[in-house]
């Protein structure tokens, strides 16, 4: 019952890590100058990688040791959306996230807002999976 908790207060902490990036920072973020813009988005992205990278990899780990205890199939489910976030990221995500990196704050290129826009959008993905995750967690919890 342990990993069953921790799995789903994992996957609702992504899920809500997630949200806040989509409503709160890429507003604010797009809200500034296109110098600015990049020059912020730079280390956001890199802590919130970090950490939604690692509220997924516990929300997965969670799940399956939940589905090693008591063999219920959801929760195996749940930990397979709560890590199908990092191919995504990888192969979704990180090619944007390049450009942008490259992308000098003090000449920003004259696409860099439309990039860093798209880029917010691909990241309702990562909501998706998270919220998927935990509600298949919420489901086999009760």
């Amino acid at each position: 019952m342990l990993f069953a908790l921790l799995a789903l207060v994992f996957a609702s902490a992504f899920a809500g890590a997630a949200l806040y990036l989509n409503l709160v920072e890429q507003p604010a973020r797009l809200a500034l100058d296109d110098a600015s813009m990049i020059r912020e988005w730079a280390p956001s992205d890199r802590r919130g990688f970090a950490l939604l990278g690692g509220l997924a990899l516990l929300a997965a780990l969670s799940g399956l040791a939940a589905f090693g205890h008591g063999s219920d199939v959801r929760f195996l489910i749940g930990a397979l959306l709560a890590l199908a976030s990092w191919p995504y990221t990888y192969f979704v995500i990180v090619p944007l996230n390049n450009r942008l990196l490259a992308a000098s704050p003090a000449q920003p290129d004259a696409d860099a807002r439309e990039i860093v826009t798209f880029w917010g959008l691909l990241e309702w993905g990562l909501f998706a999976l998270a919220a998927a995750s935990a509600a298949v967690f919420a489901w086999a919890s009760l």
